[in-house]
């Protein structure tokens, strides 16, 4: 007790940051699972996962992972029988920076798909390992 009086600021760092771990702990998994980009290299040369763009098409058209298929958050019900082909096979959500994508996730659940994840630091992150960004491709 004594120890806890002389050093009570320490004592509530130590309570915040592991009340703030614990948080975001919950909060990530409930959208659902965050995957590398190298992990969804793997995800995608091994499983054929499939890549869906969340960002509107200016974003899309400024530079998307080869062979993404582009189908913002607000679209998923009228573009439901685009998502409905890709439920059989893993699916890596992305964004600019993974925040839109994480939520996306989370809709994508919602509607019946059990592989899906979502991009950890999004376009940006994929850009700066030095991954292959295209100008070209699916866009509807």
């Amino acid at each position: 007790m004594e120890f806890i009086q002389q050093n009570l600021m320490l004592v509530i760092l130590a309570i915040t940051s592991g009340g703030m771990l614990i948080f975001t702990g919950f909060t990530a998994g409930a959208a659902g699972a965050r995957v590398s980009t190298a992990e969804a290299t793997n995800l995608i040369n091994r499983e054929d996962a499939q890549v869906v763009d969340v960002r509107d098409g200016s974003g899309f058209a400024s530079g998307h992972l080869i062979g993404a298929k582009n189908i913002p958050t607000a679209k998923f019900a009228e573009r439901s029988a685009d998502l409905e082909k890709l439920k059989g096979k893993p699916v890596i959500v992305c964004c600019d920076t993974g925040i839109r994508s994480n939520k996306a996730v989370g809709e994508l659940k919602k509607l019946g798909f059990d592989k899906v994840f979502s991009l950890e630091g999004g376009i940006e992150a994929w850009s700066k390992a030095g991954l292959p960004i295209t100008k070209k491709g699916e866009r509807k």
